[in-house]
């Protein structure tokens, strides 16, 4: 978990971790509902495997992990009697301290699993939760999550979990540990409180990101926005585009803080590339509300590209999964060119035939096969990144003197370069193409100098 500053410490309802791993591992169970009839695009074999690998995130000893046939969800306990009294013998024999279940429980089943089985229960969501909770590692990222978990925690303040008492530490307020029933209304308004000095926090965070968005449209540059699955390799392929050292392993939700770096085209023109958080099935409406600020360098981009892990097998579910979470930010691809970034090819055995076998979700412009490992295929990317930023350019023949150097560095940097001659004794000339963020500063710059053009 994380170290927070005195003030922090001392805020009532500030976060508190609610799994203890200072010691030993806590020792796990994993439960994966199979609901009949409830429709997914993942199998169950493959949420099975996600979620394994959601709990091997943070390190848990996970001593038995099973799927759980749902013919219908109960109120009381999500699964049915039979299933409950099965897992109850197995934490007696077994020692478990937690179980994890692959569902977004109600207050009340989460309470009554607890009772029935004598451990501690976490859902999907907060497992999510604490994942971000261990990642976040900016001051921003930490008031994202803490906002997330906090609105969680607070509408789950209706029961007492008496037999973990012992974990609940001095605050009251940690997910591991259960608030007392005569708690329950001081520590809704202590959670309360925090929750609105958060907002605040963050409010001021997204004017400073608004500011910063503001510097670089006046800048005129483009900005190409990376989003995808957890774990698809976004910032592998980040890392090779940039040059930048941002953490990058075969781990889930492995970045949480948003990355912006600028690269250079194969043309000259610059653009800014933002890594973001990685998407994952059913991600907690709390917490796409948090990172909001966060993702909206997603919403103001001039060009998505998707990256995709195209050497899973559950890669297409995966993308629809993106493709959801990008429809609740409100972008689609009527308003922003998406491109699907099909990675790690380098680890399929028959690459041929697994990529005509695959299919774009929903509407893109185009699909580029790419090793983020090995490099192949970046150098096609780029270019249509570039062709992309490009479409609804127009071309100008221009005349740049030998005495207004600074003007050929302007067009290096501000737009394409597509030819240039040094023929002409009183200076050079180019032929460039110009997108339209730049053609109101080009024209002012260059007038009277714009020998033809296409205009």
């Amino acid at each position: 978990m994380h170290e927070f500053d005195d003030e922090r410490d001392a805020q009532p309802g500030g976060p508190k971790p609610y799994i203890d791993r200072q010691a030993q591992p806590t020792r796990t169970g994993l439960v994966c509902p199979d609901v009949r009839g409830k429709s997914s695009y993942h199998d169950i074999d493959a949420r099975q495997a996600e979620f394994e690998g959601l709990a091997g995130a943070i390190a848990l000893d996970i001593v038995f992990s099973e799927v759980v046939r749902v013919r219908e969800i109960r109120p009381a306990t999500y699964i049915g009697a039979g299933h409950v009294a099965t897992l109850a013998e197995k934490v007696r024999a077994e020692d478990i301290e937690l179980l994890l279940v692959d569902a977004a429980l109600t207050p009340i089943q989460q309470r009554n699993l607890e009772r029935e089985t004598g451990t501690k229960v976490l859902d999907r969501t907060a497992l999510i939760l604490e994942i971000f909770g261990e990642r976040a590692a900016t001051r921003e990222g930490v008031l994202q999550v803490e906002l997330a978990h906090l609105n969680y925690q607070k509408g789950r303040l209706v029961r007492s979990w008496t037999h973990l008492e012992r974990q609940r530490g001095s605050g009251g307020t940690g997910f591991m540990g259960g608030p007392g029933e005569t708690q329950i209304e001081s520590d809704r308004r202590q959670i309360t409180e925090r929750i609105v000095l958060l907002e605040d926090r963050l409010e001021k965070v997204k004017k400073t990101r608004e500011q910063q968005r503001r510097q670089r449209t006046k800048a005129l540059i483009p900005v190409v926005a990376l989003v995808g699955y957890t774990n698809a390799g976004k910032s592998s392929l980040f890392n090779v585009l940039t040059g930048a050292g941002v953490f990058a392993e075969n781990l889930l939700f492995a970045t949480l803080d948003t990355t912006v770096r600028k690269i250079a085209l194969p043309h000259g023109r610059e653009v800014m590339l933002s890594d973001t958080v990685g998407f994952v099935a059913d991600l907690p409406h709390d917490l796409v509300a948090a990172f909001r600020a966060t993702l909206e360098e997603v919403v103001d981009a001039d060009v998505i590209l998707h990256v995709r892990d195209i050497a899973n097998p559950d890669h297409a579910a995966q993308a629809q999964d993106v493709l959801t979470v990008l429809e609740e930010l409100g972008v689609s691809s009527e308003t922003t060119p998406i491109v699907e970034v099909w990675n790690k090819i380098d680890l399929l055995e028959e690459p041929g035939l697994a990529l005509a076998s695959a299919a774009p979700a929903g509407k893109v412009v185009a699909t580029m096969p790419v090793s983020a490992h090995s490099g192949q295929g970046l150098d096609a990317l780029r270019l249509k990144i570039e062709q992309l930023l490009s479409e609804q350019s127009r071309t100008y023949h221009v005349h740049v003197p030998h005495s207004a150097g600074s003007d050929i560095g302007w067009l290096h940097s501000n737009a394409e370069v597509i030819s240039r001659d040094d023929a002409n004794e009183q200076g050079s000339d180019f032929v460039v193409r110009v997108d339209p963020r730049h053609r109101a500063a080009f024209l002012e710059r260059f007038n009277g100098r714009i020998a033809v053009s296409d205009l």
